[in-house]
């Protein structure tokens, strides 16, 4: 499933998809667990854990993220990208136009020398 996930969506490398965060070109959508947010994270990733994606990503919940919008290009963080691959496609399925995975996770993220933020996690 991962696999076929990937190949549906896409990567983009962290250097690139420093560029599109920096820019406004992309929202950052972390999908990792709480616990593991707070300990390092992306500045400027909105925390959706995956458990949660469906309703932070519909429009039409009461529970929706503003921040998401199908028409926006998206990108998918976790670990090291297979959680964030199954939810790029769930994305995908919801009608979000543009999604990619970060190639590597937020390891690849890391080891790219890029920076990562650490902040209590707000709660859903």
């Amino acid at each position: 499933m991962i696999k076929d996930a990937r190949a549906e969506v896409g990567t983009v490398a962290p250097t690139d998809a420093a560029g599109e965060l920096s820019s406004g070109g992309a929202v950052f959508l972390d999908v990792r667990e709480a616990e593991e947010w707070q300990h390092g994270h992306i500045d400027g990733s909105v925390a959706a854990p995956r458990g949660l994606l469906e309703f932070f990503a519909d429009p039409t919940s009461p529970r929706h993220k503003e921040q998401l919008d199908p028409s926006r290009r998206v990108v998918v963080i976790c670990a090291s990208g297979a959680r964030a691959a199954l939810a790029a496609a769930t994305l995908k399925r919801m009608g979000y136009e543009d999604v990619a995975i970060l190639d590597g996770g937020l390891k690849g993220w890391a080891a790219a020398g890029l920076p990562l933020g650490e902040h209590e996690y707000a709660g859903i």
